[in-house]
């Protein structure tokens, strides 16, 4: 587990996106695995990400996160911005998917 105190900066996709904000790494890590796990399985409705990432990640975690939606929200917007997963193109509603390759 990473540094309780390490932070990760989570960006937002947009032209010139800036440090959205930073959070703790270890929560980073978590909510960033359970996202890549969700989408492994095929594409999501991004307003249904956040409760199947609530599915796989363990209660203890759950609790220790706190506001798992915003948190979810930065996490999912670095791991566009790094080209890890994105939304879908032409699809509506909105859905994400995991980049192939």
């Amino acid at each position: 587990m990473a540094d309780l105190d390490e932070k990760t900066a989570c960006r937002t996709p947009n032209d010139g996106g800036k440090s959205m904000t930073n959070i703790p790494t270890w929560k980073f890590e978590v909510i960033r695995t359970a996202i890549l796990q969700v989408l492994g399985q095929g594409p999501c409705k991004s307003g249904g990400l956040s409760d199947a990432i609530r599915a796989v990640i363990a209660a203890d975690d759950l609790e220790k996160i706190g506001k798992l939606g915003w948190h979810m929200m930065a996490v999912k917007l670095e791991l566009e911005v790094r080209g890890e997963i994105r939304r879908q193109p032409g699809v509506k509603p909105l859905m994400m998917e995991l980049v192939p390759g």
